[in-house]
């Protein structure tokens, strides 16, 4: 044990030498290469006149002179000193802009910072890697997670990771909304912006014009999640509580709109229901009216919203259904009561927190969705869409994106905060360690009945949509019903040739395919491994602001993609984080919008492994990596495929954060599946949304393959009698 700890020592010297490195040798700013074009260090750029880097470089030789002292790491001046260097850090980054000083004594102080400044670059970057990996090596050794370095450095990461990445992104937002478009502070603006008449008017309530914006964007909410709920209650019922003999293919069925990206579900609707519309066309023909243009608006938005939100409700309420105690039920009709008195009495109740569940996650989506509204919309705005045009808009108002974006976020904390009243502090535990073998109550027949009469309109208008979204890209004319079958829109999007050079491909759609692989490939196990991490400190480590450390880390998933992307432009469009337009802000993106999922698997998973297993291979001598690596994750590879696949299908499908992000050089697949769709090419979007999903189950299945399953050493029974042997 004391060549452990002694190895465990020299972790401290490792990171207080990364940061002299990165301060001495790599170049501090964005765009600068040891390789490819002049390097400069921090070090070379304070001798050169850029003053505000001496404070770090001084405090940084004052650690180094601390470290060749005997036991420093358990000194309170080094971890203060390496507290002041992270301030300092921070300070040199923010004191000078672009464009200059952010404040008339800094300028008085370093004239030269009148030049501003660049972004961080690879010297920057691994100053504050070094500066965190120092801080946990620190506070390890004054006894923070017992001491364990591992998990010390896990944890202080992460929470400079979601610092960075979601809280700091929303505070810069929440200042951009009390600017004006000069960037000075103005909070008449921000009253002005605030109490539109365009944002709350009620006109529609009571017959009087239109509604505001965010009146829009609450019933829409409201309507989508209430319909979506029900819709996946009928779903999770039928599944569940009948014998029904179609249940995997209804269970296949609903689970399609998950893996269609936007917009698609939306073009196909309005291929059924528009002016010129299959269906329309067709009623309007039969009862000798005019076509109208009522899929435009609310009740388009609501039918798209509602197509894509069940399948998310259904998966939440079918496992609330399958953890419910039968015996409860049973216990209910023993005592006399009938099929519906059980079912209102103790299976409604026990539904709560799933209902609350599904309605919270369909409302806070149907405010994030940009893709259903964009297409649909007509003249009902919503604040996804309203936030969309103020930033890529005629006028670049970064100020009234961010005051919208701010409305949104506070509809989103608002629901939270209802939805926590409505459950209470009552009590929904119904799996003890008693047995629970007694049958699930039958659906009432009232209910049965209304659950068919719900969900077979529903297959059938599932099977419409996807069929023609099947067919869709593969005629010459889809929105015309011109019905000659073609390959031309695939060839435009993913045209290729064998040359003498190898393969050449000159389809439009590649390059966003390719980008979108590549995002989707890099963030998937990034989000995966952050997410399970996260959890296994949650469930395993015992360390001080383990609640504060998981609600932070659950914020993310609260907060709406629209103002996610919005807060990352407002946060990484300047230094000293200017990431706009890059990959890495997508990947980042991702990582951090996803994660949650991939904890919460985690956490599901972790709770069935007995911690003694970790026990014994700690007591053996292996640390906290060894053990996760090789004790932890071969029995969590569900939760990890999980993840993975939810974690990818989401890169390569989302719209309401990456529509802000994308670039000329990064752009998404759902990017160009838009601008298809706002051209009017509906078949070219259709075909390229085909491939996507095909894309797509390849993956899953490849991923399935990679990670396999987890496979327990359970003893065989020998054949012919005799005693059992182990399983090999």
């Amino acid at each position: 044990m004391a060549r452990i700890a002694l190895t465990s020592d020299r972790a401290g010297p490792l990171w207080l030498g990364l940061l002299a490195l990165s301060l001495a040798a790599l170049p501090w700013y964005k765009g600068t290469s040891l390789l490819t074009g002049p390097a400069a260090s921090a070090l070379f750029e304070a001798m050169s006149g850029r003053g505000w880097f001496w404070p770090l470089i001084v405090v940084t030789l004052a650690l180094g002179a601390l470290a060749l002292t005997r036991n420093w790491q358990r000194s309170n001046i080094a971890l203060g000193l390496t507290l002041a260097a992270l301030i300092l850090y921070l300070w040199q980054g923010f004191a000078v802009g672009l464009r200059g000083p952010s404040a008339e004594w800094v300028g008085g102080l370093f004239p030269q910072a009148a030049e501003g400044q660049t972004g961080l670059g690879w010297g920057g970057f691994m100053a504050g890697v070094a500066l965190i990996g120092l801080i946990s090596d620190l506070i390890a050794a004054r006894g923070f997670c017992r001491g364990e370095r591992f998990s010390s450095f896990c944890i202080t990461a992460i929470v400079s990771l979601l610092t960075a990445f979601v809280f700091f992104p929303i505070i810069s937002l929440g200042m951009a909304a009390f600017v004006d478009t000069d960037g000075n502070l103005a909070l008449g603006t921000f009253v002005e912006r605030l109490s539109a008449s365009e944002l709350w008017g009620v006109g529609c309530l009571i017959g009087q014009g239109r509604c505001g914006v965010v009146v829009n964007t609450v019933i829409l909410g409201v309507l989508s999640a209430t319909l979506a709920t029900l819709l996946g209650l009928a779903l999770a019922l039928l599944v569940n509580r009948t014998d029904f003999r179609m249940k995997r293919a209804l269970r296949a069925i609903s689970i399609l709109p998950i893996i269609t990206p936007p917009f698609v579900v939306g073009v196909a609707i309005i291929l059924l229901f528009g002016r010129t519309g299959l269906i329309t066309s067709g009623v309007a023909d039969l009862l000798g009216v005019r076509p109208g243009r009522w899929v435009y608006g609310l009740p388009g938005i609501l039918i798209a919203q509602v197509l894509a939100f069940a399948p998310v409700t259904f998966l939440v309420l079918l496992s609330t259904l399958e953890a419910i105690n039968p015996t409860l039920e049973e216990a209910a009709r023993t005592l006399g009561a009938r099929s519906m008195k059980t079912f209102k009495t103790v299976t409604w109740p026990l539904l709560r927190p799933g209902l609350a569940a599904a309605f919270l996650l369909a409302f806070i989506e149907s405010l994030a969705d940009f893709g259903n509204p964009i297409v649909l919309g007509g003249g009902f705005e919503v604040l996804s869409v309203k936030i969309f045009f103020a930033v890529v808009g005629a006028r670049y108002d970064l100020g009234n994106a961010a005051t919208l974006a701010m409305i949104l976020l506070a509809l989103t904390l608002i629901a939270f905060w209802l939805q926590m009243r409505w459950m209470g502090k009552k009590s929904y535990v119904t799996v003890t360690g008693k047995s629970d073998a007694g049958l699930a109550a039958p659906l009432p027949p009232v209910l049965k009945i209304g659950v068919f009469a719900v969900v077979l309109p529903w297959i059938v208008f599932t099977l419409a949509v996807y069929i023609i979204i099947a067919a869709g890209g593969f005629v010459t004319d889809i929105g015309r019903w011109d019905l000659t079958p073609t390959f031309d829109h695939l060839s435009t999007a993913f045209r290729f040739e064998f040359a003498e050079s190898g393969l050449e491909l000159y389809g439009s759609a590649w390059d966003s395919m390719i980008t979108t692989l590549w995002v989707a490939g890099i963030a998937a196990p990034l989000t995966t491994l952050v997410g399970i991490l996260t959890a296994w400190l949650v469930a395993r480590q015992d360390f001080t602001g383990r609640r504060a450390f998981e609600f932070g880390t659950m914020l993310s998933f609260a907060i709406p993609g629209t103002v996610v992307g919005v807060s990352y432009v407002a946060a990484f469009n300047v230094p000293p984080v200017d990431i706009t337009g890059t990959a890495a802000i997508l990947i980042i993106c991702f990582v951090f919008r996803n994660m949650p999922v991939g904890m919460r698997a985690g956490l599901a998973a972790l709770a069935q492994i007995d911690k003694s297993m970790e026990e014994a291979s700690q007591t053996m001598g292996a640390g906290g990596a060894t053990t996760l690596r090789r004790v932890v994750m071969p029995l969590i590879r569900p939760a990890i495929f999980t993840a993975l696949v939810y974690s990818f299908v989401t890169a390569m499908t989302a719209v309401s954060a990456v529509i802000f992000l994308v670039s000329a050089r990064h752009n998404m697949a759902t990017a160009y599946i838009m601008g298809r769709v706002e051209a009017g090419e509906y078949a070219l979007a259709i075909a390229y949304s085909a491939v996507l999903m095909i894309v797509m189950i390849l993956c899953v299945v490849i991923i399935q393959l990679l990670v396999g399953t987890r496979k327990l050493g359970r003893r065989k029974e020998l054949q012919g009698g005799g005693a059992a042997a182990p399983a090999e």
